[in-house]
């Protein structure tokens, strides 16, 4: 009975090591032949490939970068800056994702100017988005154990210049290892609490309040970035614009990064 145990918990490994092989090779194989039809030009097909691979393997800040470029071909503009931002979100640091969305928001309607911010405040978003929250981490980690080799020279460094070295060092690296958490959780968050959104609607009313009786502010094109407030109400988004006018639209007309 034991040997019978022993062999299906063998059989159950392979099956499962042979399993996650054939999802794997499946998986390259869509995402080459995604790329093969987006180099063919073949865009639609190359759209509905990556499409594919976001539902099955979930978020990816290469095929989201791939899709916007497939969108940005076929003109879609509003598909376009969504992907860019999603592929952006989950790497802040890529300057190609960083060129190609300003790109796509140039063609866009409404070319708003960002409200001015506390220097500091940019300064310290600029930082943040050098690096994603798994290059953050890394870094955290790689702080940690240099850390560690720091307070190792100090305490038992038996020359004066090797625990000098040490002290410093380790004081050096605590800071970087409490930043580079910092950083990694607040990029997390960003992930994590999406409040940006694009605008999906050719042109869209922004009302004073949430229903169509609500008087009209302002109007805004497709590819517009929005920011959510509030969520509260049915079918309804107060949003706030990047240099700061805000209103209600309706949930249908945006889509969340």
């Amino acid at each position: 009975m034991d040997r019978r145990e022993g062999y299906m918990k063998k059989f159950y490994i392979l099956l499962a090591v042979f399993l996650l092989s054939a999802v794997q090779l499946v998986s390259a194989a869509t995402k080459a032949e995604a790329d093969q039809a987006y180099q063919e030009n073949k865009f639609a097909d190359a759209i509905a490939a990556y499409e594919t691979i976001l539902g099955t393997e979930g978020e990816s800040a290469d095929i989201y970068y791939n899709l916007g470029n497939c969108y940005y071909k076929t003109k879609n503009i509003a598909k376009a800056v969504l992907n860019y931002e999603r592929a952006l979100l989950l790497n802040p640091g890529d300057a190609d994702i960083r060129f190609n969305l300003e790109l796509a928001r140039s063609k866009t309607v409404d070319q708003i100017t960002p409200a001015s911010e506390v220097f500091i405040v940019a300064w310290m978003k600029n930082i943040t988005n050098l690096m994603s929250e798994k290059e953050w981490g890394v870094t955290a980690l790689v702080s940690f154990l240099l850390l560690l080799l720091g307070l190792a020279l100090y305490i038992f460094g038996n020359r004066i210049v090797l625990k000098k070295v040490g002290f410093v060092g380790a004081i050096v690296f605590l800071i970087m290892c409490v930043s580079a958490n910092l950083f990694a959780r607040g990029q997390k968050n960003k992930i994590v609490n999406r409040t940006g959104a694009i605008v999906m609607s050719p042109t869209i009313t922004v009302k004073s309040t949430p229903n169509e009786s609500g008087t009209d502010l302002f109007v805004l094109h497709e590819g517009t970035k929005i920011y959510i407030q509030d969520n509260s109400m049915k079918g309804w988004k107060e949003i706030r614009l990047e240099d700061g006018k805000e209103g209600w639209l309706p949930a249908s007309a945006i889509e969340v990064i």
